[in-house]
Formats: C-alpha cells, structure tokens, sequence
C-alpha cells in the first residue's frame, strides 16, 4: 500500500481537517502548526500530518482545553523526554476543571427553580 506524500494545498488541509482556511492560518500564526514550505509561486505546501495534527487542535478545542493548553499538550507529545503520563495528566487536570463548572452550572441553574417555587406568583 502506497502512501500519498504529494503536498497538499491549504484548501486541501482544510477541507480533510474540517476547519476553515483562516483556522489555519490562525493556527500558524499562534505556533500551532509550523508554517509550511512555500513552491516558488508562495503557495503553502502543507505535509499530510498537518491534518492530523490541526484534528487534534480542533477536538482539543470542542473538549474546552484553550489554545495555550493545546500548545503544552502538542510539546509534550514532541518532547522526547515527554511521556504520555504527562500528557493524561494534563487531560484528567482539564477533565476536573470541567467537572467542577458543571457543578457550579448545576448549583446555579438549580438556585432559580427553587427560587420561584417560594415565591408566590
């Protein structure tokens, strides 16, 4: 089985990755992903792990780490000295921190209903 190494365009990453073209380019610009080898007319050659790595900053995302938790956690996993206890540690942190707003959420959206059970309309 062959693998495809032909550079993709950034409308290719984008699409594969599921993000907008300025998301990459966004992300770039933060040091998310490295800048990508330029052909001579400057279009952006992007390499295919840079899907999968812009996957990974998108569900990171949608699972509440911000960007500045995505780029420790994208380190760690590039560190050689980085292991993956280091990096579950950082999630079961962000898993906990997530925990304890759903708890306040509860607390909060419960504090209304019983509220108004008391007073009298």
């Amino acid at each position: 089985m062959e693998i495809d190494t032909k550079p993709l365009t950034v409308g290719q990453v984008a699409k594969q990755a599921g993000v907008g073209v300025e998301t990459i380019r966004f992300y770039e610009r933060r040091g998310l992903i490295a800048e990508p080898k330029r052909r001579a007319s400057g279009y952006r050659q992007y390499r295919l792990d840079t899907v999968r790595r812009i996957r990974f900053i998108r569900r990171a995302r949608e699972l509440g780490f911000t960007l500045e938790e995505i780029s420790d956690l994208l380190s760690l996993r590039e560190d050689p000295n980085g292991t993956s206890v280091d990096v579950r540690e950082r999630a079961r942190e962000k898993i906990t921190d997530i925990e304890d707003k759903i708890a306040v959420i509860q607390t909060t959206r419960s504090t209304p209903q019983s509220f108004r059970t008391r007073v009298p309309s």
